[in-house]
């Protein structure tokens, strides 16, 4: 069976079992009678979630409704009653263990390449929303203007090479980014590649990495190890072997948790086209297999993870969310993860056609496209007594419309854009796709 068929299937199979509804209701009084909005309805309709108001986007679900009505406060008062936790269990094990099922996905000799990093979400700052999440404070000298508001921390386990999350987190404002990956690491296996950007190269992180026995490559600061500081004057030996020990002030943290007081690692040193230098430390300690040569592109493939807080933030907009409680803060982060995963393995086959095309870039399907088709066919998908192959045929035909090219070697220049510049965008040029 196909992944397409898989995954949504099992999202069917998920939504209408008993047994899925008590793991995931709040209480075993609610969503027992036959309502306007009963427990899979209700899941689709987070799903769906846009940047309308609630009670249009109900309004114009009347057909799916029986033409009966439905407000704003009856949805609000049945998601309070629904665990994010089931959005959890979908992207689980209807994205990532299909994904995974059968072996065959994309690899980088032989290995899984996950990335691993955390972006700041933006939250409504509601007083539960405050309590469950934290504030973050903030200044602009130039107006003179102060203040907090509320943020979470997104943690993203992320396969860069069949882009779906394996796991994630929306943590506290002020969690430790480090903290949270390493909660992440049940979710990898043995032979795992995990790709991280300079935030993340303690001594603790690398030592529990190489008790589980998981390969890493790591962004190295200006201020992390003596050995990586000398390597980014651009002197010396571009590869080097080194044997790091603990610094005495981690020392009883090393120790209570039986993690190795010395680690054997490998740092590597990259020139960027502009000339700058970057230097990658790695349990990859091979020359022979993991020639220097390939650390650019390997460390490259990082900004996968980017790219899925991308869609999560704009073409998704996460940080336009449809509630103002914690829970539905979770609801909305956990449902578009999960949706990011759907799509990604629904526009495979369809990418991988356009990719075959003789044109003079390569093409990928749009992104805007594939989110509106599936928002839109999102009843017929996962709640229909359609045939599964019928709804996805017509999927794949909204697909390949309008695809965009893909300009591998393209590098446009970073640039600090203004919060007028930023305001100016979202407000006039983004393209809404739902």
């Amino acid at each position: 069976m196909c992944l397409k068929k898989q995954s949504v299937e099992a999202s069917q199979d998920l939504i209408s079992d008993a047994e899925f509804k008590n793991r995931h209701r709040k209480s075993v009084k609610v969503f027992v009678r036959t309502r306007k909005l009963p427990f899979g309805r209700l899941i689709v309709l987070i799903l769906q979630k846009g940047l309308k108001s609630l009670q249009l986007r109900i309004n114009e679900l009347t057909s799916l409704l029986g033409g009966e009505t439905l407000t704003n406060s009856a949805l609000t008062q049945a998601r309070a009653n629904l665990k994010h936790t089931a959005f959890i269990e979908l992207n689980r094990k209807a994205v990532v263990d299909v994904m995974y099922g059968d072996d065959d996905y994309k690899r980088y000799k032989d290995m899984r390449v996950l990335g691993i990093d955390g972006s700041k979400i933006l939250l409504p700052s509601t007083p539960d929303i405050i309590n469950a999440f934290g504030q973050i404070s903030y200044s602009n000298d130039q107006d003179g203007v102060e203040g907090q508001h509320a943020y979470g921390l997104a943690s993203a386990l992320y396969d860069v090479l069949n882009h779906v999350a394996v796991d994630s987190f929306l943590g506290k404002a002020k969690d430790y980014e480090v903290n949270l990956a390493i909660q992440h690491l049940d979710g990898t296996r043995e032979n795992d590649l995990l790709i991280c950007d300079r935030n993340y190269p303690s001594y603790y992180f690398l030592s529990y990495l190489s008790k589980i026995k998981r390969h890493f490559v790591i962004r190295c600061s200006a201020s992390s190890f003596q050995e990586a500081r000398d390597m980014l004057t651009g002197e010396g030996a571009e590869s080097r072997l080194t044997m790091i020990a603990c610094p005495p002030q981690k020392r009883a943290l090393i120790q209570s948790q039986a993690l190795p007081e010395s680690i054997t690692v490998r740092f590597v040193r990259v020139q960027l086209e502009t000339g700058e230098y970057e230097v990658l430390v790695t349990s990859l300690l091979d020359d022979s297999v993991f020639p220097t040569t390939d650390f650019l592109g390997l460390y490259h493939l990082r900004w996968g993870v980017e790219g899925f807080y991308g869609i999560l933030k704009t073409r998704l907009h996460l940080e336009n969310f449809s509630g103002k409680t914690a829970e539905s803060i979770y609801q909305d982060f956990y449902s578009t993860v999960y949706l990011s995963g759907l799509e990604s393995i629904l526009t495979a086959d369809t990418n991988e056609r356009l990719s075959q095309k003789m044109t003079q870039h390569p093409q990928q399907v749009n992104h805007a496209v594939s989110f509106n088709a599936i928002k839109n066919q999102a009843f017929n998908l996962l709640l229909s007594n359609q045939p599964s192959e019928t709804v996805i045929a017509g999927l794949e035909k909204f697909f390949l419309t309008n695809p965009v090219s893909k300009r591998v070697d393209r590098k446009v220049p970073r640039q600090k854009r203004s919060a007028r510049h930023l305001i100016n965008f979202l407000k006039r040029n983004i393209k809404i796709c739902f």
